[in-house]
């Protein structure tokens, strides 16, 4: 799905506060108390409460593989100041037997939470999608007990598809969700959401690409 420019670990998307990179082995350590947060992980079908390092190091290594592939794109967020520190993890998974329409997932680390931060990764990764790839539309979902995920889609463009039961493994079944879709027209209509777009780094663009991100 995905084009060799963002398959090579030097892309990165620049926002007005984050990089937005590829997950690293140093972010291990990180993943495990971030994600592995109580607050955090319940939010999730595959995050397990604690987080075991070693399926924090797999998580880590398959990403990096579906990236160098293309069939998914997911980005470690950092702040500006410490671009190092992994604060949380957004990505989009190309389309599967099981899921036709590519998806989009992120979560936040809680000690980041309130500051409009997860809208703003979650921006500049819808832009790279419908920049880069022929996908004409991205599907979400958020568990109905979860209303700040709620809040970011909508800030997204993204419109309810109505509610139902989602298989979440790691918390013992299916739990109600809200589904989300943002296609392709609504997004382009929403091009001028932001004075200051997210910028692309790669080797293959021999300097920047400019796109545009929403302003918070």
């Amino acid at each position: 799905m995905f084009p060799d420019l963002t398959r090579d670990d030097v892309f990165r998307l620049e926002t007005a506060r984050l990089w937005l990179r590829w997950p690293r082995q140093a972010d291990v350590q990180a993943i495990v108390e971030l994600a592995g947060d109580k607050e955090v992980a319940e939010m999730t079908g595959v995050i397990p409460h604690p987080y075991p390092p070693a399926e924090a190091d797999a998580f880590v290594l398959r990403t990096r593989t579906e990236n160098a592939n293309g069939t998914a794109l997911t980005m470690a967020i950092t702040l500006k100041r410490r671009p190092n520190d992994l604060v949380g993890i957004v990505g989009i998974k190309g389309p599967s037997e099981a899921n036709p329409v590519p998806f989009i997932g992120y979560w936040m680390g809680r000690p980041h939470w309130g500051r409009g931060l997860a809208t703003e990764a979650a921006r500049a990764m819808i832009d790279a999608a419908f920049a880069y790839t022929p996908a004409d539309e991205l599907a979400a979902s958020a568990r109905v007990v979860n209303p700040a995920s709620r809040r970011v889609l909508e800030k997204c463009g993204f419109a309810s598809q109505g509610s139902g039961l989602q298989s979440f493994p790691v918390r013992g079944g299916a739990l109600p969700v809200d589904y989300f879709r943002l296609d392709r027209r609504t997004w382009a209509s929403l091009k001028s959401w932001g004075l200051s777009g997210p910028t692309a780094h790669g080797r293959e663009t021999s300097g920047e690409a400019a796109l545009p991100l929403a302003a918070e």
